[in-house]
């Protein structure tokens, strides 16, 4: 009998429908997610910060096992699968031989008074009852949730490298769903063999992508685990990844209750390198979990959607056969995979001599593999089959041809109810009208580009002359005169039918069809016509050797793609010159058109998705919007405005977003070309149990995004400006964080900012963190990555000088009279990966170190080591001052 893969022939569903309705609310009851049936959990519940997550603990009683799978599949953690609890049993009553051994053993629940206490010689505790399987936990907690943080489970179980639910079973009310929407946001890397250049990787949603899809179900009972034969076939070299959960993992042997019927899927993507990789293209792997018997309608997708289906069983029995000779005429490969019970031989030989012409089969196609089989070998021979049939004309599917067919068999999709179609359809019509993004941002978006840029410049150029001294009033009003000008020019636009159609999509009465419609924008975006690199890395490469390292890299080879925070810019540059023109008496208050911008961009916010604080094109903060949203937060959160500033500063490349949605859960963007330009905010919501202890009521979080250029050019102005708004984000925070890849080098303009604020006296907390970089396409580097790889501190420049004058030349950590390694400010993260990407499992190191540092930041909130913490209207103040 298969254990974790799959256990006894289950009854069909029909047949005890009373039994299957109280397993699924005995499961969900015991792990305590009942409630949320009617109203679902939300990702918003699921990244508030509370007391727990500064532990480190594990699970105590089953209804911790959801929030403890959130929260280490947040962290990106390897073992979020494992369901295993320690008691909490007071020390005294603890066996004195080894305290760490009852912390491994599993909570001994709804135990009985009168069982033997000495049934296990090591413990003297009671039995217990059967535990979770992990399987059950997934299932529970996806019926359990909304679709968005149906969504953020999927994306971070593909990072961990772990299979993905791709049919969710509801065996209370037998209407199974096909995950589509919930794949959506999962984006994958891969390369292509040889490697002969950056276009060799290819990037994309893994809903699109189309591959050979390769079945493995079981029939009624197999002595061979599926899901082990999976691991290993997906398995290069001797590491074995536990992509799919099995029976020798951890609690893998324990029955399942409400999981049978999931399927499973994950891929097999290539690195590019012929020594690595184990096919030369992507592969997709599915896996039922039960006896095709009981799910049929499962199986019959499978069949549909496979270029070959892998029958494991152990005998044939007249039922499965009857079942299996339905098939006749399918197009799809059909493999047995065979551990016969002895006396069986003569019974299965005659069942599978009447399949074979039916299933258009031959006798290579039934494997037999028993205990004394070579598991190596046995491995290689599926391999072989799997590369025979992707080499020869073969049906290749994506995700969402897989969604097509099972629409057909009758399954759910959960992508289609009348929110999310309509919240589809609104954004295709904005962007079939996106040919070429550059034409479109002057054609749609007039207020950003020039308009923005100059209003900007004089801005800046009026700041400057009011921090001068005494300069003359007719040079001030001359400067107000001309960005008047420039703004009444703004005001005299109306916008764009696109962005009205954009505003008309955040403003539904329908809070789930707003953010449908946001997540659509953004991969609606990322797919539409994005500018092409301004040049290549080798062309980077020639242009240093030829100036010998003195070129100006500042500009990114990558130019900035069409994104949702264009047009909530452009929404900003609105209410910026109306706002604007009513200061200066130019416009009754009561004409206002745009005053109402600021409320819809803060419930954004609210929901999670980040909105720009400084421009990353003209490098300056649209000061009126920012203070639009900060009073709308103010007003919004009413009594609970207490706020904490955390930001990371860092050159692009080095890890910062990614260490952001680990650490917090957010979304900032990560991912060749897909970084931020500016720098972007997001905000956390700290549980009300907790803010007293806290000191605080929300985390504001400031991610520098690509600012900071990380190199001295001759350009000394934009070193200006990039050290100003360095000053600016650190200025405003109570904690800093500065991720770094090099340890020798300090950014010059954070070292400027760190200067100029250690003058000030105001300095926030600050932690510096080198991260060892590893990406995705591995041995070699993304387009977003080589600028990095490039940029090496240089000298003989204006700016260099400038720096000497500042700082008397301090370039490192140990120059810094106000960083005392002894006192942990100094973080060392190991590398993301865990091998060679894409098949690469995030290392359990670098999910651990993320966590330390999530919890030395909270601790230093919680004790006051950082800046005295805002309420929103002193934030407020701040920026302005700033």
């Amino acid at each position: 009998m298969e254990g974790d893969d799959d256990g006894p022939n289950e009854a069909q569903d029909s047949d005890f429908p009373t039994v299957e309705r109280s397993r699924l609310q005995e499961m969900l009851s015991l792990l305590g997610l009942e409630m949320y049936q009617a109203q679902k959990l939300s990702l918003q519940d699921s990244l508030q910060i509370s007391s727990d997550s500064m532990k480190n603990w594990a699970p105590q009683a089953p209804k911790d096992l959801p929030w403890n799978f959130l929260r280490k599949l947040q962290a990106l953690n390897a073992e979020a699968r494992n369901t295993t609890m320690v008691l909490d049993v007071p020390p005294d009553t603890r066996p004195a031989e080894k305290e760490s051994q009852v912390e491994e053993e599993i909570i001994y629940w709804d135990t009985a008074d009168d069982i033997s206490a000495d049934i296990y010689s090591f413990s003297e505790l009671p039995t217990p009852d059967t535990p979770v399987n992990p399987l059950d936990l997934l299932c529970a907690l996806l019926l359990s949730s909304d679709s968005f943080l149906q969504q953020e489970i999927v994306l971070k179980m593909s990072l961990c490298q772990f299979a993905l639910p791709l049919v969710l079973p509801d065996p209370e009310n037998h209407y199974h769903t096909f995950l589509l929407w919930a794949m959506r946001g999962t984006v994958r890397t891969w390369g292509s063999q040889p490697p002969r250049a950056v276009s060799s990787f290819r990037e994309d949603s893994v809903v699109l992508s189309r591959a050979p899809a390769f079945a493995f179900v079981r029939m009624e009972v197999s002595s061979n685990s599926k899901s082990q034969l999976l691991n290993a076939v997906l398995s290069p070299g001797h590491r074995q990844r536990d992509c799919f959960w099995h029976r020798d993992l951890n609690l893998g042997t324990n029955p399942r209750e409400i999981a049978d019927g999931l399927v499973e899927i994950s891929w097999f993507l290539p690195s590019g390198r012929e020594d690595l990789d184990i096919f030369p293209e992507p592969v997709a792997f599915l896996n039922l979990r039960g006896d095709i018997g009981s799910h049929w309608l499962q199986f019959k997708l499978l069949t549909e959607i496979s270029s070959a289906v892998f029958i494991l069983t152990d005998n044939i029995s007249k039922k499965e056969y009857k079942l299996l000779y339905s098939m006749k005429g399918s197009a799809t490969k059909y493999y047995f995979i065979l551990s016969p019970y002895r006396g069986k031989r003569n019974t299965n030989l005659r069942f599978l001599n009447r399949l074979i012409p039916v299933l258009k089969m031959d006798p290579s196609h039934v494997l037999v593999k028993v205990s004394s089989t070579d598991s190596a070998g046995f491995v290689r021979r599926i391999r072989a089959i799997v590369a025979h049939v992707t080499r020869a004309p073969c049906r290749r599917v994506s995700v969402e041809d897989m969604a097509h067919a099972a629409r057909k068999l009758g399954l759910k999709v959960d992508e289609d109810c009348d929110e999310c179609q309509r919240a589809k359809d609104r954004m295709e019509q904005i962007t079939r009208k996106i040919k070429d993004s550059d034409a479109y941002r002057r054609a749609e978006l007039r207020l950003q580009g020039d308009p923005w840029r100059k209003a900007a410049q004089v801005e800046r150029e009026l700041c400057q002359a009011q921090w001068a001294g005494d300069p003359p009033e007719r040079c001030r009003a001359e400067l107000r005169h001309r960005l008047l000008e420039l703004r009444m020019q703004q005001n005299g636009h109306d916008p764009a039918w696109g962005l009205q159609e954009f505003i008309s999509g955040i403003s539904s009465p329908s809070l789930g069809e707003k953010q449908y419609f946001l997540r659509w924008m953004e991969w609606g975006l990322a797919r539409a016509a994005q500018p092409r690199p301004r040049a290549s890395p080798e062309t980077m490469l020639t242009l240093r050797a030829k100036h010998r390292g003195a070129v100006d890299f500042s500009e990114p080879l990558w130019p900035e793609p069409l994104g949702v925070e264009h047009f909530l810019r452009e929404m900003g540059q609105f209410y910026e010159a109306e706002s604007c023109l009513v200061e200066a008496g130019k416009l009754p208050a009561g004409q206002r058109r745009f005053a109402h911008f600021p409320g819809l961009a803060l419930e954004l916010l609210l929901k999670g998705l980040p909105l720009e604080l400084i421009d990353g094109n003209t490098l300056s903060t649209p000061l009126r919007w920012v203070t639009g949203l900060l009073k709308e937060l103010h007003v919004r959160l009413e009594r609970r405005s207490r706020l904490v500033v955390l930001s990371v500063l860092g050159v692009p490349g080095t890890g910062k977003s990614t260490l952001l949605n680990t650490m917090f859960g957010l979304r900032f963007a990560t991912g060749r070309g897909r970084g931020p330009r500016g720098a972007f905010m997001q905000l956390l919501t700290v549980a009300e149990s907790f803010s007293q202890d806290l000191g605080c009521d929300h985390i504001l979080v400031i991610h520098s995004g690509g600012l900071i250029g990380g190199v001295l050019t001759e350009a000394g102005e934009r070193f200006e400006q990039e050290a100003s708004l360095a000053t600016l984000i650190m200025g405003l925070s109570n904690v800093t964080v500065v991720s770094l890849a090099e340890t020798r080098d300090i950014p010059p303009a954070i070292l400027h900012a760190f200067l100029r604020l250690e003058k000030t006296g105001h300095m926030p907390n600050y932690q510096f963190v080198y991260q060892s970089l590893q990406d995705a396409s591995a041995p070699g580097s993304k387009p977003r990555e080589r600028k990095q790889l490039l940029d090496e501190p240089r000298d003989a420049s204006r700016a260099t000088v400038q720096m000497e004058h500042q700082g008397g030349g301090i370039r490192t950590l140990a120059g810094l009279a106000f960083c005392d390694p002894e006192k942990q400010h100094v973080w060392h993260i190991p590398g993301l990966w865990h091998g060679v990407p894409p098949m690469a499992a995030v290392s359990l190191g670098y999910s651990e170190a993320i966590f330390e540092l999530k919890r030395c930041l909270l601790e230093n909130i919680r004790n006051g080591l950082s800046n005295q913490n805002k309420n929103i209207q002193q934030l407020i103040e701040l920026v302005r001052r700033l």
